[in-house]
């Protein structure tokens, strides 16, 4: 039977870089697969990128109202596919990572997604979330933390100052509603807790 898999790290963990590794070896070996994103991840439009400088453009994006199994049945077509990844996850709904489940075990194709769990707050995404009820596979990549220890959390920046509050979706670098430019770093737990005053999501 085929599996759902869900492949988690901090950012800068890595995730895309694996994905597109694995695309690649699927199709050393003769084999189909398809790339996905969802489409409220604007920062590379139709492409995923890797912090090596490796892009490549998906196959389909999967809007917010969209079914995924529909959306992939669509992009595929006739042609047998052997592989189905999916980055950026954690921006899937849970009704679309339950389609992620169906096609890999009611349509006997592997699905492969990559994400985060939490948010700036340490907040779980409900995509992530529900990959971590479903998915047969957890599986954590792994980074680290400025001061060298293993890098958990993902603390959000504006302009050099982490802040704690705000909308739970920021893409990428850039204007935001704090009228400022957005990046995020990558903490272990003592950071995280150090630059937050204790504090595990923004409240207590």
């Amino acid at each position: 039977m085929a599996k759902l898999y869900f492949r988690y790290g901090a950012m800068n963990s890595g995730k895309s870089t694996a994905l597109l590794q694995a695309a690649y070896n699927y199709e050393e070996r003769g084999q189909r697969v398809l790339l996905t994103k969802p489409a409220v991840d604007t920062k590379a439009a139709n492409d995923i990128s890797s912090r090596l400088g490796v892009t490549r453009e998906v196959d389909f994006a999967i809007g917010p109202q969209d079914s995924s199994r529909e959306a992939f049945h669509a992009a595929a077509g006739e042609e047998a596919v052997s592989c189905l990844l999916v980055d950026e996850a954690q921006f899937l709904s849970p009704p679309q990572v339950n389609d992620l489940l169906r096609i890999a075990v009611l349509d006997g194709i592997p699905v492969l997604a990559y994400g985060i769990r939490t948010d700036f707050r340490t907040e779980a995404f409900p995509g992530s979330r529900r990959l971590l009820e479903i998915a047969h596979s957890l599986e954590e990549l792994k980074t680290i933390c400025r001061c060298g220890r293993k890098a958990v959390f993902n603390g959000r920046v504006l302009d050099g100052r982490f802040i704690f509050d705000g909308d739970q979706v920021a893409i990428d670098a850039g204007p935001s509603a704090h009228d400022g430019e957005v990046t995020y770093e990558s903490l272990c737990a003592q950071c995280y807790l150090r630059e937050s005053g204790g504090t595990l999501d923004g409240k207590g």
